[in-house]
């Protein structure tokens, strides 16, 4: 724990009182092995990145209306000047400042400054806890998005860990026909048949199912190569498959006959765009239920216990209070 001054903010900006921050998976690696692929801590950085809170000053450029706002924290503000955030990609932007990606710090402190419009309204019948979570839903609205879930589609999502219970909920939301999931722990697959899963499957008997699901989209939140590829072989012609899990440089293992013969398109998602609205729209009405995913309350001095919550059987999502 340490005392700091309360960050100061630029004339675009807002000042929030940071009252829920959710603990990912990537805090997790950054946590336990201090990297993230090319992204390596070097110096003291301050983790989190799923939040919400409450706007407490606002620069000379912001409306001050906006203070006493209850809000949900966008993370990665971009530069909104290069060619992927003129083209609407800002996910892209090579220029991001993300927070808790080295060397940026994040939320898990009282306040956190940010550029004013990544800073999203929540209604008043949304709990912080809940608005936490907007991030982690966001992610799963993108890889829905890219993967072109619609009326009627049926889909494959491998990895019942929060994102993909989400990316779950998400597609049905969207109007799936039906949503297939898999993983290798039978609580995580309980919860998931509870949200509406049509299926549930031992990842580990994936492979070796007598016959193709002939699923329209698979989407990969495990971040396993293995599963990534045994998803990949249960899609139909013409079928697609977006990869959302962090797979690091584990090869997929599949041929370009694979692709061509099927027609089938394979792509990846890096975070999201343009979805903080509709995610907590999705909260707000009730057709993401994401409180059923939090398995741990702490508050900031507990920090280390939320990070090393994830490893527990069972366990899904943390959630850090820095005011208490």
């Amino acid at each position: 724990m340490e005392h700091r001054e309360r960050p100061s903010i630029a004339p675009d900006e807002v000042l929030v009182r940071v009252e829920a921050v959710g603990i990912c998976g990537s805090d997790v690696h950054y946590y336990r092995e201090g990297r993230i692929g090319g992204y390596v801590v070097e110096d003291p950085l301050v983790l989190g990145h799923e939040s919400s809170g409450v706007v407490v000053a606002v620069g000379s450029n912001v409306k001050t209306r906006r203070i006493g706002e209850r809000v949900a924290v966008e993370p990665g503000v971009s530069c909104g000047r290069c060619e992927q955030c003129r083209k609407g990609r800002y996910n892209l932007c090579p220029d991001v400042i993300f927070f808790a990606t080295p060397p940026v710090d994040g939320a898990l402190q009282k306040y956190v400054a940010i550029r004013a419009d990544f800073s999203f309204l929540i209604p008043d019948t949304m709990t912080f806890e809940q608005a936490a979570l907007t991030e982690p839903l966001a992610v799963a609205l993108w890889a829905c998005r890219k993967a072109g879930v619609t009326v009627g589609s049926k889909v494959l999502v491998t990895g019942s860990g929060p994102i993909g219970l989400l990316t779950l909920q998400t597609a049905l939301a969207f109007g799936a026909a039906s949503v297939t999931i898999t993983d290798v722990d039978p609580v995580k697959l309980e919860l998931a048949a509870r949200f509406g899963a049509a299926l549930t499957i031992d990842a580990r008997a994936l492979a070796g199912l007598p016959n193709r699901l002939d699923v329209d989209v698979h989407i990969e939140c495990s971040g396993n190569a293995s599963a990534a590829k045994d998803g990949i072989g249960h899609l139909d012609r013409a079928g697609t498959c977006v990869l959302v899990g962090m797979g690091g440089g584990a090869p997929l293992g599949i041929t370009v006959a694979d692709i061509q013969e099927r027609e089938l398109s394979i792509t990846g998602t890096f975070r999201y765009a343009n979805c903080y609205p509709d995610a907590i729209q999705l909260i707000a009405s009730g057709q993401v239920r994401v409180e059923e995913l939090i398995t741990a309350r702490m508050g900031l001095s507990e920090t280390e216990s939320a990070l090393q919550h994830p490893s527990l059987p069972g366990a899904l999502k943390a959630i850090v209070f820095p005011q208490q």
